[in-house]
Protein backbone atom coordinates (compact mmCIF):
# COMPACT_ATOMS: atom_id res chain seq x y z
CA UNK A 1 0.00 0.00 0.00
CA UNK A 2 3.27 2.28 0.80
CA UNK A 3 3.04 5.14 -2.48
CA UNK A 4 -0.50 4.27 -3.49
CA UNK A 5 -2.78 6.62 -3.96
CA UNK A 6 -4.96 6.45 -1.48
CA UNK A 7 -1.84 6.77 0.93
CA UNK A 8 -0.60 9.99 -0.93
CA UNK A 9 -4.48 11.46 -1.09
CA UNK A 10 -4.42 10.88 2.88
CA UNK A 11 -1.03 12.57 3.04
CA UNK A 12 -2.25 15.46 0.92
CA UNK A 13 0.05 15.16 -1.91
CA UNK A 14 -0.75 15.25 -5.77
CA UNK A 15 -2.28 11.64 -6.29
CA UNK A 16 -4.81 9.95 -9.01
CA UNK A 17 -8.37 9.75 -8.86
CA UNK A 18 -8.68 7.76 -11.37
CA UNK A 19 -7.33 4.52 -9.63
CA UNK A 20 -8.81 1.30 -8.98
CA UNK A 21 -9.20 0.94 -5.60
CA UNK A 22 -9.86 4.92 -4.65
CA UNK A 23 -13.19 3.74 -7.34
CA UNK A 24 -13.98 0.78 -4.81
CA UNK A 25 -14.38 3.36 -2.29
CA UNK A 26 -16.48 5.17 -3.47
CA UNK A 27 -18.89 2.44 -4.90
CA UNK A 28 -18.79 1.06 -0.84
CA UNK A 29 -19.90 4.87 -0.18
CA UNK A 30 -22.44 5.17 -3.34
CA UNK A 31 -23.84 1.82 -1.87
CA UNK A 32 -24.32 3.67 1.43
CA UNK A 33 -25.80 6.47 0.47
CA UNK A 34 -28.24 5.07 -1.98
CA UNK A 35 -29.39 3.22 1.33
CA UNK A 36 -29.52 6.26 3.45
CA UNK A 37 -30.92 8.21 0.40
CA UNK A 38 -34.21 5.76 -0.60
CA UNK A 39 -35.29 4.32 3.08
CA UNK A 40 -38.58 5.42 4.44
CA UNK A 41 -37.86 8.11 6.72
CA UNK A 42 -39.59 6.34 9.83
CA UNK A 43 -36.97 3.30 8.87
CA UNK A 44 -33.32 5.49 8.27
CA UNK A 45 -34.10 7.59 11.29
CA UNK A 46 -31.41 9.72 11.82
CA UNK A 47 -28.54 8.07 9.76
CA UNK A 48 -29.11 5.24 7.21
CA UNK A 49 -27.40 2.12 8.93
CA UNK A 50 -25.06 1.95 5.88
CA UNK A 51 -23.89 5.71 6.31
CA UNK A 52 -23.89 5.30 9.73
CA UNK A 53 -20.85 2.39 10.16
CA UNK A 54 -19.30 4.00 6.88
CA UNK A 55 -18.88 7.61 8.64
CA UNK A 56 -15.04 8.23 10.22
CA UNK A 57 -16.97 9.19 13.88
CA UNK A 58 -20.93 10.33 14.37
CA UNK A 59 -21.56 11.66 17.66
CA UNK A 60 -24.47 11.34 19.36
CA UNK A 61 -28.00 12.40 17.26
CA UNK A 62 -25.91 13.52 14.01
CA UNK A 63 -29.06 13.87 11.68
CA UNK A 64 -28.37 13.61 7.84
CA UNK A 65 -31.75 14.84 5.49
CA UNK A 66 -31.58 12.83 2.34
CA UNK A 67 -30.53 13.36 -0.04
CA UNK A 68 -27.15 13.36 0.85
CA UNK A 69 -23.90 12.94 -1.31
CA UNK A 70 -20.09 11.95 0.10
CA UNK A 71 -17.29 10.94 -1.66
CA UNK A 72 -15.99 8.10 0.73
CA UNK A 73 -17.74 8.85 3.87
CA UNK A 74 -14.71 7.46 6.32
CA UNK A 75 -13.25 11.14 6.44
CA UNK A 76 -16.30 12.61 7.77
CA UNK A 77 -15.99 13.35 11.18
CA UNK A 78 -19.53 14.31 13.26
CA UNK A 79 -19.54 16.05 16.87
CA UNK A 80 -22.88 15.33 18.55
CA UNK A 81 -26.10 16.62 17.50
CA UNK A 82 -24.80 17.79 14.06
CA UNK A 83 -27.60 18.39 11.54
CA UNK A 84 -27.31 18.48 7.93
CA UNK A 85 -30.12 19.63 5.84
CA UNK A 86 -31.89 18.01 2.21
CA UNK A 87 -29.05 18.03 -0.50
CA UNK A 88 -25.89 18.62 1.08
CA UNK A 89 -22.64 17.39 -1.15
CA UNK A 90 -19.27 16.76 0.68
CA UNK A 91 -16.17 15.69 -1.09
CA UNK A 92 -14.77 13.92 1.50
CA UNK A 93 -10.66 13.19 -0.22
CA UNK A 94 -9.46 14.69 3.23
CA UNK A 95 -10.50 15.02 6.86
CA UNK A 96 -13.57 16.96 7.25
CA UNK A 97 -14.35 17.92 11.01
CA UNK A 98 -17.65 19.41 12.15
CA UNK A 99 -17.97 20.60 16.01
CA UNK A 100 -21.36 19.47 18.25
CA UNK A 101 -23.89 21.25 17.50
CA UNK A 102 -23.18 23.01 14.19
CA UNK A 103 -26.26 23.15 12.04
CA UNK A 104 -25.34 23.37 7.85
CA UNK A 105 -28.77 24.46 5.66
CA UNK A 106 -29.90 22.79 2.61
CA UNK A 107 -27.17 22.39 -0.43
CA UNK A 108 -24.48 23.24 1.92
CA UNK A 109 -21.51 21.75 -0.31
CA UNK A 110 -18.28 20.96 1.33
CA UNK A 111 -15.07 20.75 -1.16
CA UNK A 112 -11.69 18.83 -0.32
CA UNK A 113 -10.76 18.04 -3.82
CA UNK A 114 -8.93 21.05 -5.63
CA UNK A 115 -8.13 19.52 -9.08
CA UNK A 116 -4.59 20.34 -10.92
CA UNK A 117 -4.10 23.70 -12.43
CA UNK A 118 -2.72 22.04 -15.93
CA UNK A 119 -5.07 20.50 -18.35
CA UNK A 120 -2.31 17.71 -18.91
CA UNK A 121 -2.91 17.01 -14.99
CA UNK A 122 -6.92 17.33 -15.16
CA UNK A 123 -6.66 14.75 -18.01
CA UNK A 124 -4.66 12.35 -15.61
CA UNK A 125 -6.88 12.92 -12.86
CA UNK A 126 -4.79 14.77 -10.71
CA UNK A 127 -5.66 16.19 -7.13
CA UNK A 128 -4.84 17.30 -3.92
CA UNK A 129 -6.70 16.80 -1.27
CA UNK A 130 -7.08 19.57 1.60
CA UNK A 131 -9.20 19.25 5.21
CA UNK A 132 -11.95 21.30 6.27
CA UNK A 133 -12.44 21.77 9.81
CA UNK A 134 -15.98 23.76 11.11
CA UNK A 135 -16.12 23.85 14.72
CA UNK A 136 -18.54 23.49 17.46
CA UNK A 137 -22.13 25.41 17.49
CA UNK A 138 -21.92 27.36 13.89
CA UNK A 139 -24.36 28.09 11.31
CA UNK A 140 -23.70 27.18 8.05
CA UNK A 141 -26.21 28.81 5.81
CA UNK A 142 -28.15 27.32 2.71
CA UNK A 143 -26.62 26.68 -0.74
CA UNK A 144 -23.19 28.03 0.84
CA UNK A 145 -20.09 26.75 -0.30
CA UNK A 146 -16.53 25.82 1.64
CA UNK A 147 -13.59 25.26 0.09
CA UNK A 148 -10.89 22.84 0.69
CA UNK A 149 -8.18 24.22 3.44
CA UNK A 150 -10.51 26.00 4.96
CA UNK A 151 -11.15 26.54 9.40
CA UNK A 152 -14.60 28.02 10.56
CA UNK A 153 -13.95 28.95 13.85
CA UNK A 154 -16.65 28.02 17.02
CA UNK A 155 -20.23 29.82 16.84
CA UNK A 156 -19.22 31.45 13.18
CA UNK A 157 -21.77 32.39 10.83
CA UNK A 158 -21.57 31.90 6.91
CA UNK A 159 -24.56 33.32 4.91
CA UNK A 160 -26.96 31.53 2.62
CA UNK A 161 -25.29 31.61 -0.74
CA UNK A 162 -21.41 32.41 0.43
CA UNK A 163 -18.18 31.01 -0.86
CA UNK A 164 -16.02 30.13 2.08
CA UNK A 165 -12.12 30.44 0.35
CA UNK A 166 -10.17 31.37 3.46
CA UNK A 167 -10.59 30.69 7.61
CA UNK A 168 -13.68 32.19 9.06
CA UNK A 169 -12.67 33.41 13.02
CA UNK A 170 -14.66 32.12 16.04
CA UNK A 171 -17.99 33.99 16.17
CA UNK A 172 -17.11 35.80 13.06
CA UNK A 173 -20.45 36.05 10.26
CA UNK A 174 -19.42 35.95 6.85
CA UNK A 175 -21.28 36.75 3.66
CA UNK A 176 -20.91 36.88 0.14
CA UNK A 177 -18.89 35.41 -3.23
CA UNK A 178 -15.67 35.14 -1.50
CA UNK A 179 -17.32 35.19 1.35
CA UNK A 180 -16.38 38.56 3.70
CA UNK A 181 -16.86 39.23 7.34
CA UNK A 182 -19.76 41.48 8.42
CA UNK A 183 -20.24 43.03 11.61
CA UNK A 184 -22.98 41.44 14.06
CA UNK A 185 -25.80 43.41 14.89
Amino acid sequence: MAGSERVKMAAGQWYTCLDDELEALRVTARDALFEHNTLPPRQRGNLGPALKSLLGAAGEGVRIEAPFHCAYGFNLLFGAGVFLNAGCTILDTASVRIGKGTLLGPNVQIYCAEHHRQATGRRAGLEIARPVEIGADAWIGGGAVILGGVSIGEGAIVGAGAVVTRDVSANATVVGNPARSVRRG
